[in-house]
């Protein structure tokens, strides 16, 4: 008969001496550096204090420890107390770092949910230390009795507020409250406030407004973002009326300029406006737009996908959230500032932020009016210019008090460059709201000023600038026809295309292809030499280029398929080595110069190095539309071969000609 085998009893395993000193080595680097760490200035001062304390003494108790590494041994219950320590200690360095890197005023909103977190951690360390053994390790009587005297400190521990930081948040609340009912606060006392919280200064307040917008950014609930849009406008109403503005102060062109040296990948730039996506929609032909730029479209009477050309079974927009998501992603990655083109990153119904924001917006419209000093004027049109890009209200709050027509007045000021770049500039951003628009062109001047600034500004930036606020006044059908037919304006926009930085070419070639929209304006463009123009500036932005080409091709008639005649070559090297969507947008263009053009369009073609294998391959390679496009022009290109094999006397004769406009012969479509 078989024994069965005997059975031991499972050995326990006990932890490793090496990992118990290396646990050890953990807690006092890790208590070291928090004990490193500055205390919070202004609020929370005792509380982080006391906590890093704690750490300091908590070093004291883990070197004594390691004065004899090899007597470390630990049982497992000082183990689970060692690794809880370990997590109470992570867990108060991350609370005093978040509270020093953060904003100042949303940490004063949060300092009785903050004191009550610093006195859980203290009760937790308290418990801790209450089980740890203190009699199982050769520890000196000093040491021993730091360790009591920490324990009875930590027990000792109570979640209440400073009388201090409690007295300033009732006081920020009650201003709210006040701005809420249209009361004026009392300037000394908001000062006082700010003074409380460091905030001493116009570089203060602009940071801590940046602070509190990318709270916002961390926030899920909405009652905490409306408290925090709240303080914003609070911070920034205290900025416009007891600190100015810094005339050094230009975020704006910093951003500028470091969103021209970015590539935007492909994916998430606008069909329509080549501009990076802040609210992509999917329409009913699958494709993606921003929100804004494809409202547009369909509001100037459209009623076809802009990039495919379907006929829309309907006009709803569904948010493309997914797409979103990721730009937002890449945005945080390159440090780049994203809301949403719908509500500009805005919470409805926080009246506290709406009055705080109208206030401010009266203060700085007032202070303009008097025509004060050059230097103070333009401090006051920085002021303006950053309010006009937070938000709808603030644009209408500034267009509401009269700043348009009081700003036309700085647009001629040639001699005041940085005056002259800021007034454009808030023209533009208030441009962003429909209702602007309106004002901007019937106010006498307004206009005529920013096409004066085109053709003869200053500086290339504010040049570029109006650009793009004729851009922003294009997107609406009426107005994009009338600014068509200035001739200042398509020869304006041409030479800043022709002659300017690279990121005002782009702004230029944008807004032509935005007026590039009304058939009868792109005969002036092609007149005014817009097909020569992109030909040009090709090589240096070539999405934008074939895209402005494509447009005027197809509603340019015969004059523009002449005048893009000699583009061919250059369209072909764009078919290699372009992008998706610039191969798209040639191949659509040669597809409409073939069949406009006749015979010698497509004989010119055929004489490209390697056409048809450029075209099988964007046929399995390319988007969904340049691959019908490229099939089309397989099809035109084959039976131009089978006519020559045909009738070879005919068109050799035709294809002679030195003139594309004789050879009038249409291809089938």
């Amino acid at each position: 008969m078989a024994v069965s085998p005997p059975v031991l009893p499972p050995r326990k395993r006990r932890p490793s001496p090496l990992a118990d000193l290396n646990l050890v080595n953990s807690l006092l680097s890790l208590s070291q550096e928090t004990s490193t760490l500055k205390p919070l200035q202004c609020l929370l001062l005792r509380k982080s204090l006391s906590a890093i304390n704690k750490s300091k003494l908590l070093a004291i108790l883990f070197e004594e420890l390691l004065r004899d590494p090899v007597s470390i041994f630990l049982s497992p219950s000082t183990l689970l107390c060692f690794e809880e320590t370990y997590i109470v200690l992570l867990r108060i360095k991350a609370l005093i770092e978040d509270c020093s890197n953060g904003s100042k005023m949303w940490l004063l909103m949060r300092t009785p949910l903050l004191a009550i977190s610093f006195h859980e951690l203290t009760l937790e360390l308290s418990t801790l230390l209450d089980i740890f053994p203190v009699n199982d390790f050769d520890l000196s009587q000093d040491v021993e009795e730091l360790v009591l005297l920490l324990t009875k400190q930590c027990s000792k521990s109570k979640p209440s507020v400073d009388p201090s930081d409690d007295f300033l948040r009732r006081d920020v609340l009650d201003l709210l409250d006040l701005i809420k009912n249209e009361i004026v606060p009392d300037h000394l006392k908001l000062k006082q406030i700010l003074e409380d919280l460091g905030l001493r200064d116009n570089s203060g307040c602009r940071e801590e407004i940046e602070s509190l917008q990318q709270e916002i950014q961390n926030q899920i609930d909405e009652n905490s973002k409306s408290e925090i849009v709240s303080l914003i406008g609070l911070v920034r109403y205290a900025k416009c009326v007891l600190f100015g503005s810094s005339t050094t102060e230009e975020p704006e062109n910093r951003r500028r300029k470091s969103m021209s040296d970015i590539t935007i990948p492909v994916d998430f730039r606008c069909p329509i406006s080549l501009e990076l996506m802040r609210d992509p929609v999917v329409v009913a032909s699958g494709q993606t737009y921003d929100r804004e730029s494809i409202n547009q479209w369909i509001a100037s009477g459209h009623n076809t996908c802009p990039k495919t050309g379907q006929t829309l079974a309907h006009t709803n927009l569904i948010p493309n959230r997914a797409l979103r998501n990721l730009i937002c992603t890449w945005c945080r990655q390159q440090r780049l500032p994203f809301e949403t083109a719908g509500s500009n990153g805005k919470v409805k119904g926080v009246r506290a932020a709406f009055e705080a924001t109208k206030m401010a917006v009266s203060f700085l419209v007032n202070k303009l009016s008097v025509s004060p000093p050059m230097e103070a004027a333009n401090a006051v049109i920085l002021e303006l210019r950053s309010l006009a890009k937070t938000d709808s209200d603030s644009r209408a709050f500034i267009a509401e008090a009269g700043a348009i027509p009081i700003l036309v007045r700085y647009l001629a000021g040639s001699e005041h460059p940085n005056l002259q770049v800021n007034a454009v500039t808030t023209i533009l951003n208030l441009s962003i709201l429909e209702a602007n628009k309106t004002r901007i062109m019937e106010i006498d001047g307004a206009l005529n000023g920013v096409i004066e600034v085109l053709r003869s500004g200053a500086t290339w930036e504010a040049k570029g600038n109006a650009a793009a606020t004729l851009f922003s006044l294009s997107g609406v059908h009426a107005y994009r026809r009338r600014l068509g037919r200035k001739t200042r304006v398509i020869k304006g926009l041409m030479d800043l295309a022709k002659d300017g930085p690279t990121n005002f070419k782009r702004d230029a070639l944008v807004t032509i292809l935005n007026l590039a929209g009304d058939r009868e304006t792109v005969g002036r463009l092609v007149q005014g030499g817009v097909v020569e123009l992109v030909t040009g500036v090709i090589n240096v932005l070539p999405e934008e280029a074939v895209t402005v080409l494509e447009a005027v091709v197809k509603r340019g008639g015969l004059a523009a398929i002449i005048a893009s005649y000699n583009s061919i070559n250059k369209l072909s090297v764009v078919l290699r080595e372009g992008s998706d969507f610039a191969r798209e947008s040639v191949m659509a263009t040669l597809v409409t110069m073939c069949r406009k053009g006749g015979l010698e369009v497509v004989a010119e073609l055929a004489t490209v190095a390697s056409i048809e294998r450029i075209i099988w391959e964007l046929m399995g390679t390319g988007t969904m539309r340049a691959r019908r496009k490229a099939a089309t022009l397989l099809r035109i290109l084959r039976r131009w071969i089978v006519g020559l094999d045909i009738n070879h006397v005919a068109n050799s004769s035709a294809t002679t000609t030195s003139n594309v406009g004789t050879s009038r012969t249409m291809l089938p479509a």
